[in-house]
């Protein structure tokens, strides 16, 4: 099978999800000449707002090759969600537990069929205080290397101006457009022929979020950071900040006696 069909599931999910987005949203989508019309293939895409995945969907959707998403294993329980999520061949993540590399099993017996799997590199909610996308995780790499399959970029904007990372309160008026982007494949060949290390991994993973923000820097007509913005990095700034003040204070509140 070359290409995976829309199917009914699919399908539904468009016609609930579809009419909402259009009369909320204004859209600006380029690059869908860049999604492969047939074969099997990765999107690697930003993720800046809860509703950016719809944003997304919407544009490939409109492309004729629907993606399988990786989403928390949470969303595959009883009830109608669960019935969506399962119809539409998405893939369970089941984090922090030996099921976890089930995921990329499934991702590479996915592409293997033909079909697109989309990876959110960052593996959550961007925290760059300026919502451009921060260092990521190295699944989409290892899945694209494994199967040496296309990997097209794709950036995001607009979902986070209506809802913002992290906040449960929308602001959808005035109507905020919708940009979508995807970009031509990344250049991961020289990787090709080397044994997937953890460097090897970081050095694909790198080269997949650099051509992720270059095409958020044209949509938004900024420059990123030299650097991405680190979680870890960041939580241990934190650290040795409050550790420095808590000396400070310890040595303010000492007293003469103190050191006899």
């Amino acid at each position: 099978m070359s290409r995976r069909r829309i199917g009914f599931w699919y399908r539904l999910a468009a016609v609930i999800a579809k009419p909402p987005l259009v009369v909320l949203f204004k859209r600006d989508w380029r690059g869908m000449e860049h999604i492969p019309a047939d074969g099997g293939f990765i999107t690697a895409v930003n993720h800046n707002s809860h509703i950016d995945p719809l944003s997304y969907a919407h544009f490939q959707y409109n492309t004729g090759r629907v993606p399988r998403f990786l989403a928390k294993d949470g969303l595959f329980k009883d009830g109608f969600v669960g019935k969506v999520m399962k119809g539409t061949g998405q893939i369970p993540v089941y984090r922090e537990t030996t099921n976890a590399l089930d995921a990329f099993r499934a991702a590479v017996a996915a592409i293997q069929g033909g079909e697109c799997v989309a990876f959110y590199p960052e593996g959550t909610l961007t925290r760059d205080p300026d919502m451009w996308p921060m260092t990521a995780k190295s699944g989409a790499a290892r899945v694209a290397l494994e199967t040496k399959c296309p990997v097209i970029p794709v950036a995001q904007w607009g979902a986070n101006l209506a809802l913002p990372p992290y906040s449960k309160k929308p602001h959808l008026f005035p109507r905020k457009t919708l940009q979508v982007k995807a970009g031509p494949p990344v250049d991961l060949s020289r990787f090709h022929d080397k044994e997937p290390t953890p460097e090897v991994l970081r050095e694909a993973t790198e080269a997949i979020m650099a051509a992720i923000t270059e095409l958020l820097e044209e949509i938004r007509g900024e420059k990123a950071p030299d650097r991405p913005y680190d979680p870890r990095r960041a939580r241990l700034e934190q650290r040795r900040k409050a550790a420095g003040r808590q000396a400070r204070r310890g040595t303010t509140h000492s007293t003469p006696e103190d050191s006899k």
